[in-house]
């Protein structure tokens, strides 16, 4: 069901088969076309989907109507799913990651703290299952690049069984020394 990619050896490609996912769509941008016949709409629809147990994705949908823009940003989705690692529903320690303008901030909170992020951020932690979370975004505004960056951030996120597993060393000893 997980398979690893040579690229960077902490993203795990999931595949869709036995999840329950649920979507949520973090922006729609409507694009204008004028021709000598009037104006032609399209609509681009960015959609995060995850089952909130740390499988998340994203993607990019674009269409004539708003409708089926969503629907082929869910499948787009649904190609892109990595796993990330949710420790007490909260991040495993403190990361930041950058893609084109964005840059985003995260660190791991107490229970009870919620989910302190910004729009399109806080569509990707909810749909990771991350509950407890404090997140800043700095520079650009935009939603894609916001997803990508925050998606990136979760990604380059490694929980202690992981560092224990690549060092061949004890639990014991990844905190002790």
């Amino acid at each position: 069901m997980i398979e690893t990619t040579m690229a960077n050896s902490n993203v795990k490609r999931v595949k869709t088969s036995d999840l329950e996912l649920k979507d949520r769509l973090v922006a729609i941008n409507r694009v204008t076309k004028v021709t000598k016949g009037g104006r032609h709409f399209r609509f681009a629809a960015i959609v995060v989907v995850g089952d909130e147990n740390g499988v998340v994705g994203y993607g990019l949908g674009k269409a004539n109507e708003v409708t089926a823009a969503i629907a082929k940003g869910v499948e787009d989705a649904k190609k892109n799913l990595v796993k990330v690692p949710v420790i007490n529903t909260t991040i495993p320690h403190e990361q930041v990651a950058r893609f084109g303008g964005a840059e985003v901030f995260m660190k791991p909170a107490a229970p009870g703290t919620g989910v302190k992020a910004g729009g399109a951020m806080r569509a990707v932690f909810e749909s990771a299952g991350v509950q407890n979370v404090l997140a800043k975004s700095k520079g650009s505004s935009n939603p894609h690049n916001l997803v990508k960056a925050t998606i990136e951030a979760l990604t380059e996120m490694r929980d202690a069984y992981t560092v224990a597993g690549l060092r061949g060393i004890p639990m014991s000893k990844v905190f002790n020394g």
